[in-house]
């Protein structure tokens, strides 16, 4: 089984190459978001890559109350809209209730859905119908094929121009794992499959009040899948992932990513 092409903005879904989704965790700043979008469109334009930039207005789910979140939908969407529009480039974030579809869909070109929001079908219905290509990310505790389900409810809202993303399972406490035969099989039921190497390498919880993980392992895991033959790879990328306000462990430093990319595209060609 297979799925119709279809396109987010200017890049091609189901094509002869992957496309990627880079960008860093959160939204930290507006200075910060244009900074690495322009780092990354140069780089983008360099490697001949079809890319989508990523950054999260409201990180909603983190370990502890007093962890940064980000500016905030209204705010968020409006940076990143003009980013998309500047730059050329389609644009991506995360919604986490029903009502922010709207307000995102007209900035956003990519919405994606949350890990542990993935079957709450009301903001599934509301996603579906801004008619934005939607991009919804298999819980932690789902086994491969129960996103079948999940893709009848998209196309029930009528919505075809969807995504369904690998970001590990839960593997025990505080630990991920990533069986890369789900790829395979979800792909085998005519669904376009992206990667997340960044979230798939995380410790949630794991440093006590915050999230870890084992970054180290990110650029691995992407080459093992693009490897499968999905459809992109999502890879969060950050200048200083030390410093970062979100996630710091499993981001890609950005002075790597370019090298990662040409051996990802060469790993492709090779095995395709």
């Amino acid at each position: 089984m297979t799925f119709d092409p279809f396109n987010i903005g200017s890049v091609p879904v189901g094509g002869p190459v992957p496309f990627f989704i880079l960008g860093p965790c959160a939204l930290e700043s507006e200075a910060f978001a244009w900074e690495m979008a322009r780092s990354l469109k140069e780089i983008a334009d360099r490697t001949g890559i079809h890319f989508i930039f990523k950054a999260s207005f409201d990180k909603a789910n983190r370990t502890s109350l007093g962890a940064f979140r980000g500016p905030g939908v209204e705010e968020g969407c409006r940076i990143l809209g003009e980013i998309g529009k500047e730059l050329g480039v389609p644009v991506t974030t995360d919604i986490h209730t029903a009502d922010q579809a709207e307000i995102a869909a007209k900035h956003i070109d990519l919405l994606q859905i949350p890990a542990f929001l993935c079957r709450q079908t009301d903001l599934l219905e509301a996603a579906a119908k801004t008619g934005r290509a939607i991009n919804i990310k298999k819980g932690q505790f789902l086994a491969p094929l129960d996103t079948v389900n999940i893709a009848g409810k998209m196309r029930g809202f009528g919505c075809e121009h969807f995504l369904i993303t690998e970001r590990g399972t839960t593997f025990g406490y505080n630990n991920l794992v990533v069986d890369m035969r789900s790829l395979y099989w979800m792909r085998k039921e005519g669904l376009p499959i992206i990667f997340d190497a960044t979230h798939s390498v995380q410790r949630p919880g794991g440093l006590g009040g915050a999230t870890g993980g084992d970054g180290e392992l990110a650029p691995v895991l992407a080459r093992a899948a693009i490897a499968t033959g999905v459809d992109g790879l999502f890879m969060e990328v950050h200048s200083d992932p030390a410093n970062a306000m979100s996630d710091g462990p499993n981001q890609i430093p950005l002075e790597f990513i370019e090298d990662l990319l040409v051996k990802l595209i060469a790993i492709h060609h090779a095995s395709h």
